[in-house]
């Protein structure tokens, strides 16, 4: 039986949301690398994690992963209108859902970079919801 880190790269290395609200723990908490206060609660998480996944491109890639129990590390890289992006995701699961979720960019134009592009994003996916 795959694991929530297994199903969680799955999601990655497929591009694909599917599976991602089941996948989180109704008390997910998400830490953006640009906003200063965590997001608490699975749809807000949803809703984060969906956009990074529409924001971050093709080159997306995890480079390194480091694994402990319910704990793992996971390096990245990708390239955003060519701007060499580095960051680490790091995931806590409980009872293999995520529980907590921090994500950690750099250098400082990559994070100006991805914060442009996910506010752009989370902006048209409110815009979709209202409509």
């Amino acid at each position: 039986m795959a694991t929530g880190f297994d199903r969680w790269m799955g999601m990655m290395e497929t591009g694909s949301h599917e599976g991602l609200w089941d996948l989180l723990h109704p008390d997910c908490v998400f830490w953006s690398p640009v906003v200063h206060t965590p997001q608490r609660g699975r749809p807000v998480s949803y809703a984060y994690l969906s956009a990074a996944g529409n924001v971050f491109n093709d080159s997306f890639r995890y480079t390194r992963q480091v694994v402990q129990s319910d704990h793992g590390v996971f390096e990245f890289e990708c390239v955003m209108d060519g701007i060499q992006v580095n960051g680490v995701d790091m995931i806590t699961l409980q009872d293999d859902l995520i529980v907590d979720f921090k994500v950690m960019v750099r250098p400082l134009k990559a994070i100006n970079m991805v914060h442009q592009k996910m506010m752009a994003m989370l902006q048209q996916m409110q815009e979709q919801v209202a409509q």
